[in-house]
């Protein structure tokens, strides 16, 4: 039996589950915003006695030719993407710690986003369209007329353009035009062009407030929405409102804010239900739109079926079923809806997910890193994608609620007791949440879940009694084991419960694990042992553990990009290198430390926020 101390524990640890997870509202947000599309037009001259007026119209059709034209199909051409962040005006008297946490993880995003993006980039200065809708009182309606589509009146309550509620300073915007009569050339120039942003490929507005929707929902951190695309559908420009009061609280956690600005980067970039059907294809001499992706699958799940999200899901699945194109999630979508969010129950992990666990364990994916390849307008680096692991080679059923139903894959679990994260980095409890629609997976608990953190060493009699050691090497097992000597107060069937051991490889797939006391002992994949001089055994996970190069307890050294060293399972090579770094971990981060060392010195730029002075201020 347990003795009362270590019941206690136990019923303290199994109240501290998390609730930390970050929930995402894009698509409520970015339905709601107004998105302005760039139109080319046939240049005309302007009519007009102000020579600055002139020479501002010139100027605005050689930006807006340079914002709509695409480049060539040359696999040399795209670059990698220039993303500005402009602070809002509206964002005001911000605390100097605020300003030091968010210059810190917007610049982390927008570095690890910019170093997996291409683009062909943007001609001279990035001008942002104006909306016709806003500035003009109405548009030659008459398609026989020279002047169709153009505006014939000026609405004169017009005053400014508008993201999300972010003023756009005048300074951003491309000029706009009044045709007073349908069949003439002759126009009135009614704002003219602004400087526009130089060496800028995508215009980020900032907006760091405590909005209604940021107080309505406590697990938001952020949420974003895209406001303006270019001629060919790129998103141009987009908001990402970060809820001000989530700067101030006591668990604030760098990387999890970094996380969640990628998410949101990715939403305003491509990855959006209101452009999937505006994603290009650019595999032939030029890009044609793809039309229709999302489509139902035999079950009724729905998919985005592009040829690089179905390549990486089979590659991910181990399968060939043509039809495991990329599942969206269905519980934050109306009937007869799509979301922008990967099926939790498929994707776990996933940066892409609905909802964004702890940060330790959130991945930067290559069926994601394959969805924004196939927009159609960036070159994407897939192999930096991250190992998701959660349903590696599982088959094309993996993630269907019969899988988790019928416990036909261990990546499920059933019951409610501690046991281990599919990453075996933390302890974790068997819970479901609206996503996974009844499904229960481990989730890491809130507190002394991390394996690899000594200090979460408390030495409890429970942790006494089952050999745990906490440290760097140290991964969750699940375990039975007890001391004998100590059988009076556990009994050899004792329940399994996720612990944490010493680990170290001995080949890819292959490892020992050290339990307190105990010599290094071999631990076969998919199957148990026992320890001398405990009760019980403790089992060893299959393709889990000395197989993924770049799943390990964070670090400054590996954090700073998504995936440093990418390793090709099938590789005999590659997989002696997984298992040397699991082997020779201060070696492998001393490597790591001097690869990013270098990345940060010949690429890193370095982004500050100034206080507001008139009406924006730039990052």
């Amino acid at each position: 039996m347990i003795s009362p101390s270590s019941r206690r524990l136990w019923v303290v640890m199994l109240l501290l589950v998390v609730v930390s997870e970050q929930k995402c509202i894009f698509d409520e947000v970015q339905a709601q915003a107004t998105v302005v599309r760039a139109v080319l037009t046939e240049p005309r001259l302007l009519q007009t006695t102000d020579h600055r007026s002139r020479r501002a119209s010139a100027i605005r059709r050689r930006n807006l030719g340079n914002l709509g034209k695409k480049a060539p199909l040359n696999p040399a051409s795209p670059q990698p993407i220039r993303i500005r962040t402009w602070i809002a005006k509206e964002s005001s008297n911000l605390l100097e710690d605020e300003k030091e946490r968010i210059e810190a993880a917007v610049e982390e995003a927008v570095k690890v986003v910019s170093s997996l993006l291409s683009v062909s980039r943007v001609q001279g200065p990035l001008l942002l369209s104006r909306d016709v809708n806003k500035y003009c009182k109405f548009l030659w309606r008459n398609s026989s007329t020279a002047n169709f589509n153009r505006c014939g009146r000026a609405n004169i309550s017009y005053r400014s353009e508008t993201c999300l509620e972010v003023t756009i300073p005048d300074d951003h915007l491309a000029g706009c035009d009044v045709y007073l009569d349908a069949n003439s050339p002759q126009r009135t120039e009614l704002r003219p062009d602004g400087a526009g942003l130089s060496d800028t490929d995508f215009l980020l507005y900032l907006n760091i407030q405590s909005t209604d929707k940021c107080r309505a929902e406590p697990n938001v951190l952020a949420y974003a929405a895209h406001c303006r695309t270019d001629a060919v559908g790129r998103p141009v420009a987009g908001v990402v409102v970060i809820c001000r009061d989530r700067l101030t609280e006591a668990n604030y956690r760098h990387q999890a804010a970094v996380q969640t600005v990628i998410h949101e980067l990715f939403h305003v970039l491509g990855f959006s239900k209101e452009l999937f059907n505006t994603w290009m294809d650019c595999s032939q001499a030029g890009c044609s739109p793809r039309g229709k992706v999302t489509h139902s699958d035999g079950s009724g799940q729905t998919r985005i079926y592009t040829p690089s999200i179905i390549s990486a899901l089979q590659r991910h699945l181990q399968s060939t079923d043509p039809e495991l194109g990329g599942p969206l999630e269905n519980q934050d979508a109306a009937p007869g809806t799509t979301s922008s969010h990967w099926e939790s129950r498929v994707l776990q992990g996933s940066i892409m997910a609905a909802v964004l666990g702890d940060s330790d364990t959130v991945r930067i994916d290559l069926v994601t890193l394959a969805a924004l390849q196939d927009t159609g307008w960036y070159t994407v680096d897939l192999s930096r994608a991250q190992s998701l692991v959660w349903g590696d080679g599982e088959g094309a059923s993996f993630g269907s609620l019969q899988t988790c139903q019928n416990k036909s894959s261990a990546f499920f679990c059933s019951g409610s007791g501690v046991g281990c994260h599919f990453l075996h980095l933390h302890k974790g409890e068997c819970q479901t949440d609206e996503y996974l629609e009844g499904c229960r997976v481990h989730k890491p608990l809130k507190n002394g879940s991390e394996c690899w953190k000594k200090e979460n060493s408390v030495s409890s009699p429970e942790e006494e009694l089952s050999g745990e050691i906490f440290g760097f090497d140290s991964r969750c097992f699940f375990s039975s084991l007890a001391k004998q000597k100590q059988s009076q107060f556990l009994s050899p069937s004792s329940s399994v419960n996720g612990r944490c051991y010493r680990h170290r490889c001995t080949g890819p797939n292959r490892y020992q694990i050290q339990v307190s006391g105990s010599e290094w002992i071999d631990c076969p994949t998919g199957g148990s042992i026992q320890v001398k001089g405990f009760w019980g055994s403790v089992s060893c996970p299959d393709r889990r553990l000395c197989l993924f190069s770049d799943v390990t307890p964070p670090s400054d050294y590996i954090n700073t990009l998504p995936a440093l060293i990418t390793i090709d399972e099938t590789s005999t090579s590659a997989q002696t290198l997984a298992w040397l770094l699991g082997t020779t971990s201060a070696a492998s981060l001393c490597f790591l430390a001097a690869v990013v060392g270098s990345y940060r010195k010949c690429c890193s730029h370095r982004i500050r926020i100034q206080p507001a002075a008139q009406d924006h201020s730039n990052l």
